[in-house]
């Protein structure tokens, strides 16, 4: 499926719609380029999870929890990792197969990580549609 947002409230909000429909378990490996919106798409997912405190990327702490809302948020920021045992040694299996739902930035880094239920969801934008132009390709396996 393919949506597409024209300004940053539209894409908090289908990040919104998709996070008050996740359940527990659920693994999204999020990608696009760098200022592309995948951290605005992230508030807006975190806030239909009913999660009230401020989300930033974790691009130096590699996994920010976010434990006081309907369901736990393990946000994952895989861009700075050079290799898979970095994941490894932070147990990231432990959050994948948890009681939370998991969102990984930079996911295709290590495609191999992810279990076949993934969902795949990639930003991209098109400046010739306008600056605030996402196309948000969303793929449920």
């Amino acid at each position: 499926m393919i949506v597409e947002t024209n300004s940053t409230y539209e894409t908090f909000e289908l990040g919104k719609k998709l996070g008050s429909e996740a359940k527990a378990g659920k693994i999204i490996c999020l990608n696009g380029d760098l200022a592309v919106g995948k951290t605005v798409f992230t508030q807006g997912f975190a806030s239909g999870l009913s999660i009230t405190e401020p989300i930033s990327s974790p691009t130096f702490t590699i996994v920010q929890e976010y434990t006081k809302g309907r369901l736990p948020l393990y946000h994952f920021d895989i861009y700075r990792l050079s290799d898979i045992s970095e994941l490894d040694e932070i147990g990231y299996e432990e959050y994948f197969f948890s009681d939370g739902v998991c969102l990984v930035e930079w996911g295709s880094l290590f495609p191999e990580i992810f279990p076949e239920e993934t969902t795949y969801i990639t930003i991209k934008k098109n400046i010739e549609k306008g600056f605030d132009y996402r196309e948000i390709e969303i793929i449920n396996k």
